[in-house]
């Protein structure tokens, strides 16, 4: 009997990069607050990338809980400088951000727990760095316009396999886990659970 995976999440982009490389995962959305805990990691002073990663372990972990089979749970939030950076609420708020990025680099923490039997059993951690070519206002609001509300969605208002890709000047680190999934890297352990073919 194979070994059954689900993906604690409700991204379409995580599911997308998935089904891309042939995972069949079974999405479920984690019931997780998640402002809460953040609230909470920030109060303690947590590190991002530590924040990331307890954040992707709380969502595998309670949905594994009372299933079988590997569960999936991915986190990722945007370090600026040591600050923790949330997607933005609007396009105001889109705008404030990108104002900030302009001529900075930052990383992209992006963790990921498998968890079973409601215990997690394989971690990981990438933080890939990307650097924002300075902006000009003018230019961010053409580039809000042209990206539209979907960047709302995402932690850096931005989506680099799309018009986002404008806003860069440099890339440095693994391009999957710029959308939010360290794909080479899981794949690598699915391949040693016998879950997909080695």
């Amino acid at each position: 009997m194979s070994t059954a995976v689900i993906l604690a999440s409700g991204s379409e982009s995580r599911r997308n990069l998935l089904a891309n490389a042939g995972v069949a995962a079974t999405g479920i959305k984690p019931n997780v607050d998640e402002d809460a805990a953040k609230a909470a990691f920030r109060a303690e002073r947590m590190r991002v990338s530590d924040q990331a990663m307890r954040l992707a372990e709380l969502k595998a972990v309670k949905v594994s809980r009372g299933r079988e089979g590997l569960v999936i749970g991915g986190d990722q939030m945007l370090n600026l400088d040591g600050e923790a950076m949330d997607k933005p609420v609007d396009m105001d708020e889109a705008a404030s951000h990108l104002r900030r990025f302009s001529g900075k680099t930052h990383r992209l923490e992006t963790a990921i727990v498998i968890a079973e039997n409601g215990e997690p059993v394989w971690r990981h951690l990438t933080s890939p760095k990307l650097t924002v070519r300075p902006l000009t206002d003018d230019y961010i609001q053409t580039y809000l316009d042209m990206a539209g509300p979907d960047i709302l969605k995402t932690v850096g208002a931005y989506q680099l396999e799309g018009f986002g890709a404008q806003l860069f000047s440099r890339i440095e680190g693994d391009y999957f886990s710029i959308l939010g999934l360290p794909l080479l890297p899981l794949l690598d352990y699915l391949r040693t659970r016998g879950v997909i073919a080695s």
